[in-house]
């Protein structure tokens, strides 16, 4: 009993030093196509780890699809791409039933959902209905169509970009799907050296075009399952629902962090210990990810957002006030 004990427990040492060498392939991988932008770069990858979706909104041209396409391109798997359009339907996403006279039955065509990596472009350009077609894929990794429902593959991400809301043609995502993606993440624009790069490396050609797989999907799955074995302290996981629960009762939030924002900080902080190469949870990991993770699932109240107060100043309110575990 003793040594299948500690055998258990060295097991996963063995798996994450695999998964901190193929984490360095892909970062190094995709640091030759996005310059100057390593913490996206691990951020990206982070979620991809924890079986989160990602959602990158930024301005135009400062690489949002160029950073989902070379994370693509690194891994040897199927991959679609969406270009979400006003007049996109569900379908067009999810697959749809028709009617084959060679047969004589309906058949299933998938749509581009059933893939590895799902690419979706400027989404909030598409109707919430549309929008809405990707919340069963997201949350339960199945899609269901005229009653039969269908399973997604493993690994499965969608990575999901969009223009700021005040651009004209964009519809706000609904708040049910904001909260079903891990993180939201915003590029910015490179300072003077990185630019500089960024000529050098694109102004003779597509980078991206040359750019090999470095893994491929089995390897990503068992990562996966690797991560799911670190381990977090009790103190931790009470320092986690702390959190989520202080964003319900900040007196500038109407609608706080649920409880799947809970299970995704947990989920996301196990992936950011293993690139960093540790089998263990501690609390600046979650300190770290707290901006990102739990920004984009707050509503704020009326005459907060009068007064110019956004969801990052909440958390980074509520991460100051609640205590981390010093144990």
């Amino acid at each position: 009993m003793t040594t299948t004990s500690s055998t258990a427990r060295r097991r996963p040492k063995r798996d994450l030093a695999q998964v901190t060498e193929t984490l360095a392939a892909i970062d190094a991988n995709v640091a030759a196509v996005v310059e100057g932008k390593p913490d996206v770069v691990r951020l990206a990858l982070v979620a991809l780890l924890a079986e989160g979706h990602l959602l990158i909104e930024d301005v135009p041209g400062v690489g949002k699809t160029l950073l989902a396409k070379a994370l693509a391109r690194s891994i040897d798997c199927s991959v679609s791409r969406i270009q979400f359009t006003p007049d996109l339907l569900p379908s067009d996403v999810t697959g749809v039933t028709v009617y084959s006279p060679d047969t004589g039955d309906f058949e299933f065509r998938p749509g581009p959902v059933f893939s590895n990596l799902v690419l979706g472009d400027e989404i909030n350009r598409a109707g919430p209905k549309t929008q809405s077609a990707l919340l069963e894929c997201m949350e339960e990794r199945t899609v269901t169509i005229d009653g039969t429902t269908y399973e997604l593959g493993m690994p499965f991400m969608v990575m999901a970009t969009q223009n700021p809301i005040e651009l004209e043609g964009t519809y706000p995502l609904p708040e049910a799907q904001r909260d079903r993606f891990l993180m939201r993440l915003a590029i910015g624009y490179p300072h003077v050296d990185a630019e500089l790069a960024i000529l050098r490396t694109h102004g003779h050609g597509d980078r991206l075009a040359t750019l090999g797989a470095v893994t491929d999907a089995a390897t990503v799955a068992t990562m996966i399952e690797a991560v799911r074995e670190v381990h977090v302290a009790e103190s931790v996981e009470r320092y986690i629902v702390a959190l989520c629960r202080a964003t319900r009762e900040h007196e500038d939030v109407e609608l706080g962090a649920s409880p799947r924002a809970s299970l995704a900080m947990l989920r996301a902080a196990r992936a950011f210990a293993a690139y960093e190469q540790r089998d263990y949870v501690i609390p600046d990991d979650v300190k770290a990810l707290a901006p990102h993770v739990l920004p984009h699932r707050l509503i704020l109240r009326p005459e907060a957002q009068l007064g110019g107060r956004d969801a990052a100043e909440v958390v980074a309110d509520v991460v100051d006030g609640v205590p981390a575990p010093t144990e």
